[in-house]
């Protein structure tokens, strides 16, 4: 407060820094900076096994590498919810097992739903003279 102010006036922010460090608790800035360090971490160590995984059980590298992408993404941006940091990789492999069974659930209903080609012939010709 200075000499000008009335002495039931709230000082507001004067800076960008002081507005930001209002409108940004440290905590949610260290908790983002903590979420990014640790799964740059998580993916510098284990994602060429993840990614092994996913091949095993979808059988397409591509689809793979977007499964552990997908799971690693999700998991970046879920962190504050994460309840133990120590089960982080129990979760990202169990998150890369359940969007593996996804893929393999849409080829499914992709391949039960290809419309069948059609011969050109209508239904009443058998072919013969």
């Amino acid at each position: 407060m200075t000499a000008s102010q009335p002495p039931d006036v709230v000082a507001r922010p004067t800076d960008v820094t002081e507005a930001l460090a209002e409108t940004f608790p440290l905590a949610a800035v260290v908790v983002g900076a903590d979420a990014d360090r640790a799964v740059t971490e998580l993916y510098s160590a284990h994602y060429r096994s993840l990614v092994r995984l996913a091949a095993l059980l979808v059988r397409d590298l591509g689809t793979a590498e977007e499964v552990v992408q997908d799971a690693f993404v999700a998991m970046h941006g879920g962190w504050h919810r994460l309840r133990d940091n120590e089960k982080a990789l129990a979760y990202l492999r169990q998150s890369v097992v359940n969007r593996s069974r996804s893929v393999l659930r849409h080829r499914l209903v992709v391949d039960r739903n290809v419309p069948v080609p059609s011969t050109g012939r209508s239904p009443c010709s058998s072919g013969r003279p």
